[in-house]
């Protein structure tokens, strides 16, 4: 077990599938030499080289769309969006073809793409790098929407989207990307899609939440039992 920030169990996790899978290839801008925006590929490139860790021009389009034609080759890239503010290029290519292709071939060609993109406010980012757009793609069909809420879920929620033969959406909470901590498990782990953790027990009433808005709904749970309600707190 090591203690890692959100962005550094992110890494942690792509490090994992770069190593145990030579299928596995990271695609995006400034991904390689730069490690990310955010760092959350720092020494990828160094360590897997740039033919699995590519820095891709400046085409949102571009990025998804030879992301799919990998996965129809039988890769499975992890193609990096700068921020999720800059995803409309790429919609027509996600909603259109990336969600469609195991339905339209009949099952014979799933499509096996992760599509990673930091998300939402709380870092001063303005209104081009704040954007919380998850329910674009929670609505289509054929798409799986992953937002981890905690270090330990971001590896083992990747680790399992990565080796997942439908197309996933990972957003990664900016907010928390450093501001929290937490143990997480060395070596590869995967943990399952669709199911909830109940994070606080309750009796009285149930809270809801994901992603960045955990630790203030545990915050919120906190206050109510300090008037004799005891608040469920469920991600």
């Amino acid at each position: 077990m090591t203690e890692l920030t959100l962005v550094q169990a992110v890494n942690r996790g792509l490090r994992v599938a770069l190593s145990s899978d030579p299928d596995v290839l990271i695609l995006g801008e400034d991904v390689g030499v730069n490690g990310g925006v955010f760092r959350a590929t720092e020494g990828l490139q160094k360590e897997f080289g740039p033919e699995r860790v590519i820095d891709t021009p400046l085409s949102e389009t571009g990025i998804v769309g030879t992301a799919i034609g990998m996965a129809l080759y039988g890769l499975k890239p992890v193609a990096e969006i700068q921020f999720m503010d800059f995803i409309y290029p790429a919609f027509d290519q996600i909603v259109s073809e990336l969600a469609k292709f195991r339905y339209r071939s009949g099952g014979q060609y799933p499509c096996h793409v992760v599509v990673r993109a930091p998300y939402g406010g709380g870092i001063r980012g303005g209104l081009y790098h704040s954007q919380s757009t998850e329910a674009y793609f929670a609505h289509t069909a054929g798409l799986k929407v992953v937002i981890p809420s905690n270090p330990a879920d971001a590896k083992g929620l990747l680790l399992t989207a990565i080796h997942d033969e439908d197309p996933v959406i990972f957003l990664e909470p900016k907010r928390i990307y450093r501001s929290l901590t937490g143990e997480v498990a060395d070596g590869d782990y995967r943990i399952p899609f669709g199911k909830a953790n109940v994070v606080v027990e309750g009796t009285d009433v149930s809270l809801f939440a994901y992603g960045a808005m955990i630790p203030p709904t545990v915050e919120a749970a906190q206050a109510l039992l300090s008037e004799g309600i005891s608040a469920e707190v469920v991600v």
